[in-house]
């Protein structure tokens, strides 16, 4: 049986080497992924822009990476501002969004010099502009807007809709109240709006009707306020396929259609055309990711079969918290076809003192033992990133591979790594 390669490296010699659980990164997936977003959307549209959603995923290499394949970085704190600039990362192609946005974190983007803040409520917008006057800068603005649609996704990762706690209602009062104070104050810049209407979404149709309703807000604002929308940033949300043997789903499918209705939108509302923007971040490293687990029990009961590993909910907590799902493949007996075994449902578990501490509830698998090295698919997203050290478990390795060689990005934390930060107070010290 062959055994399961990831960026050219055989998983069980990266198992062998780096441990499990443990990341690994296909390299050459992240980089045709940007470069299918300069092809497809940057050298199609004139002015496009394109960030990495860097909530996704970050670390310095990735930071170097998105900056070599020319797109820029949408970060959300001051952790992830800092990554970005500690690996070199010009701080003109980062913007900095988020809906409760620190004093300490607007004032590092302010210091740092980012391409665009984008604000999320009015309270937010009046800290930033006395802020940069009293700095003596003008902060380049976008207004992330509701455009009170709803996604067909999970509602845990819905972000568009009336209600939600993101962004400015776009009907009601609230956006027209911080259209005319962007416009007024001195220390801010408006440059136009943004939304985003969730993740996992399959096809463009919220994305088309976010737009729209956007457009008809613009317009709107345009004729009361004179607000003139220079850029219109339309958020990610692309979906991931679960497994390499599904098609791949391509931005085209999506920008085509957005920029189309961006088009007849301005058309029919006599609106000149924004210069349009877009920041992906699970389509660009979910599918290049795979979580390497080993097993270490196999508990056969009646109806179900547990296969618990030596990892779960703490380095992976997205199932627990919106039902994602992945598929999963015995490394070493990688084309091996799955069994019907076990009396029932095959579940893999993780060793968390959690019910709820599941990775896959139906896996389709050869059977296996204590020892086989399982992968899990489509996890390069929100792993890492939302990794917790719940049980105090130690966060995995990372290992970026690619034609042939894994090099470590992000090192396995040891028990003593779990004790930096912890203090005993000297009157409960040991005698």
């Amino acid at each position: 049986m062959s055994h399961l390669t990831w960026g050219g490296v055989d998983c069980v010699d990266l198992a062998g080497r780096f441990g499990t659980p443990l990341y690994v990164i296909d390299e050459t997936v992240v980089r045709a992924r940007c470069a299918e977003i300069r092809r497809d959307f940057l050298e199609r549209w004139p002015g496009a822009r394109a960030s990495y959603a860097a909530k996704a995923f970050l670390t310095r290499a990735m930071a170097r990476i998105v900056e070599q394949e020319g797109l820029g970085l949408d970060v959300v704190s001051l952790g992830e501002l800092h990554m970005a600039l500690s690996a070199g990362f010009p701080p003109e192609r980062i913007e900095m969004n988020g809906n409760a946005k620190s004093a300490e974190e607007l004032a590092a983007a302010l210091d740092a010099g980012v391409g665009r803040v984008i604000v999320d409520s009015l309270m937010e917008l009046d800290v930033l502009a006395d802020m940069a006057e009293a700095k003596g800068k003008r902060a380049p603005v976008l207004l992330r807007v509701a455009p009170g649609v709803d996604a067909h996704t999970h509602a845990f990762i819905a972000t568009g809709q009336t209600g939600s706690k993101f962004g400015l209602p776009i009907d009601g009062p609230l956006l027209s109240r911080a259209v005319r104070t962007t416009m007024e104050r001195k220390g801010l810049q408006l440059l136009g709006l943004h939304f985003h209407v969730g993740s996992q979404l399959f096809d463009p149709d919220t994305h088309v009707r976010a737009a729209a309703r956007v457009l008809e807000a613009a317009a709107r604002l345009r004729d009361t306020l004179g607000f003139e929308m220079q850029e219109l940033n339309f958020g990610g949300g692309l979906g991931a396929r679960l497994n390499p043997s599904q098609p791949h789903v391509p931005l085209a499918l999506f920008t085509d259609a957005v920029m189309e209705a961006l088009k007849q939108g301005c058309a029919s509302h006599g609106l000149p055309c924004p210069r349009p923007a877009i920041e992906p971040g699970r389509w660009v490293i979910s599918e290049a990711g795979i979580t390497l687990y080993r097993v270490e029990t196999v508990k056969e009961l009646e109806g179900i079969t547990y296969v618990a590993v030596d990892g779960g909910m703490a380095d992976n907590p997205r199932h627990p918290l919106y039902d994602a799902l992945y598929d999963a493949v015995d490394v070493e007996r990688a084309n091996a076809p799955a069994d019907d075994w076990g009396g029932g449902r095959v579940s893999i578990v993780g060793k968390c003192c959690e019910s709820g501490d599941v990775l896959i509830d139906d896996a389709r698998l050869p059977r296996v033992g204590r020892g086989s090295l399982l992968a899990l698919y489509n996890s390069g997203a929100y792993t890492f990133s939302m990794a917790s050290n719940y049980n105090l478990l130690g966060r995995p390795a990372v290992v970026l591979a690619g034609e042939g060689r894994a090099e470590l990005i992000a090192a396995r934390q040891t028990p003593d790594d779990l004790l930096r930060g912890d203090v005993i107070p000297e009157r409960l010290s040991a005698d």
